[in-house]
């Protein structure tokens, strides 16, 4: 899954010798935090922030005189995954993308990474939710699946992430194809699991799914 579905070439790029004041008009203009700085030949050089506008001399200032010596930028071929760490890691909510030839090729927005997300995650599918506690070295994610189908369910989605307050744990949540995972867990917790959390369908969907997209308007602001 990689990021060459996502990229959008909606929000256009500085040029070097934009002012200061014209980038923050189109930043403005875009409801973004960032912009790429591309010359005529499609060469990146470099992402421009709001704030390092702000903090410039004057409002004529020209965008190029503002840029650090290396850009930020992923190929297209990158995985959603590691794009989405660059974004974090760089607290960026938009991350430029190049071609093969180094070529600029248009911007990934956070909300976009995000929402694929959500729908790698299912979370648009009718289902349940059950959310395990299990140590990393009992984590066999086959043995969990093959008891929830061995109960007539189908795991729709899973991941996996480190518990924060207790070293050596994981938090695994899976997303089932049934509405009443009463028979499911109990299964879980027969064979040795802690079921932390168990959530069955009884929100309506087309309510559900604003949620989901009310968060991801979180995330992108």
């Amino acid at each position: 899954m990689t990021v060459n579905s996502l990229i959008s070439q909606t929000t256009p790029p500085l040029k070097p010798t934009d002012t200061v004041e014209f980038a923050l008009g189109l930043l403005l203009e875009s409801r973004v935090r960032q912009l790429p700085v591309v010359t005529n030949d499609k060469t990146l050089l470099g992402v421009l922030s709001e704030e390092q506008m702000l903090d410039a001399s004057g409002p004529d200032v020209q965008v190029v005189e503002l840029l650090g010596p290396k850009p930020v930028q992923i190929g297209e071929h990158t995985h959603v995954f590691n794009a989405t760490k660059v974004l974090i890691d760089q607290d960026l909510t938009t991350l430029p993308v190049v071609g093969d030839d180094g070529k600029y090729l248009g911007l990934v927005r956070r909300h976009d990474l995000f929402d694929r997300f959500a729908r790698m995650l299912a979370t648009q599918e009718s289902g349940a939710i059950v959310s395990l506690v299990v140590s990393e070295r009992d984590a066999v994610l086959s043995q969990i699946i093959y008891l929830i189908e061995q109960n007539d369910g189908r795991v729709l989605s899973l991941s996996t992430e480190k518990r924060e307050d207790e070293e050596g744990m994981l938090v695994i949540t899976i997303k089932v194809n049934v509405k009443d995972v009463t028979r499911i867990r109990h299964l879980l917790e027969h064979n040795g699991y802690t079921v932390e959390a168990a959530f069955g369908e009884d929100t309506d969907p087309e309510e559900l799914l604003d949620r989901v997209q009310e968060f991801l308007r979180y995330l992108e602001v």
